[in-house]
């Protein structure tokens, strides 16, 4: 499965098992939680289809910026910022593959407010006895893939969400140590920076 291939498409499944809470959290909760996100931190974990895993380091500063660094020998890189998502392939140039983010489903959680209450953005809301599962997708685009994230606790805490490619390939981000509130200096995502700094390695 490609870099490529993974972030441009999601879907969902819950496969995590988590401290078990009273009942499903409701959207109101979870856009306000969402929405109250600017800055994360974590560690993540991803699980592909073959069972293969690889680690890394997510940073986010909404509205628009993101950053996966998946650490060696893994090396690859993903970065969303001016409006591009941008993917580094450590098996391929220095250079990313670039695409428009609004035209992939990270655009949606990247936006500057996630409405929920929009007409056919939520395509899953449901409880599976530990977690609450929320799938959305863009409205107008429905084509450009669905996110699944997964929540647990009294109060929202997202623990992780599942990639679908268009093959039906699933891959799983499970997050871990999730810091919200820090300064992130815009250089993380910067993508002409980072492509320099790859290409002077």
């Amino acid at each position: 499965m490609t870099l490529k291939n993974i972030f441009l498409a999601f879907g969902f499944i819950s496969l995590a098992s988590f401290p078990a809470q009273a009942d499903i959290l409701p959207l109101s909760s979870l856009s306000n939680y969402l929405n109250e996100l600017r800055t994360v931190e974590a560690e993540f974990t991803q699980i592909s289809m073959d069972g293969s895993l690889a680690t890394g380091s997510i940073y986010i500063k909404r509205p628009g910026r993101i950053r996966f660094e998946y650490d060696a020998p893994n090396e690859a890189l993903v970065l969303a910022a001016g409006g591009e998502l941008a993917i580094f392939d450590p098996k391929g140039d220095a250079g990313p593959e670039t695409y428009p983010l609004s035209k992939t489903p990270l655009g949606l959680i990247l936006a500057d407010d996630l409405d929920l209450a929009r007409e056919r953005m939520v395509t899953a809301h449901r409880f599976d006895g530990t977690s609450t599962i929320l799938g959305v997708q863009d409205p107008a685009h429905p084509e450009r893939g669905k996110i699944a994230l997964i929540f647990t606790g009294p109060e929202p805490q997202l623990r992780q969400w599942v990639i679908e490619d268009q093959n039906g390939d699933q891959t799983v981000v499970v997050l871990n140590d999730f810091v919200t509130g820090n300064e992130l200096g815009d250089s993380l995502f910067n993508i002409i920076l980072n492509t320099k700094r790859r290409e002077n390695r």
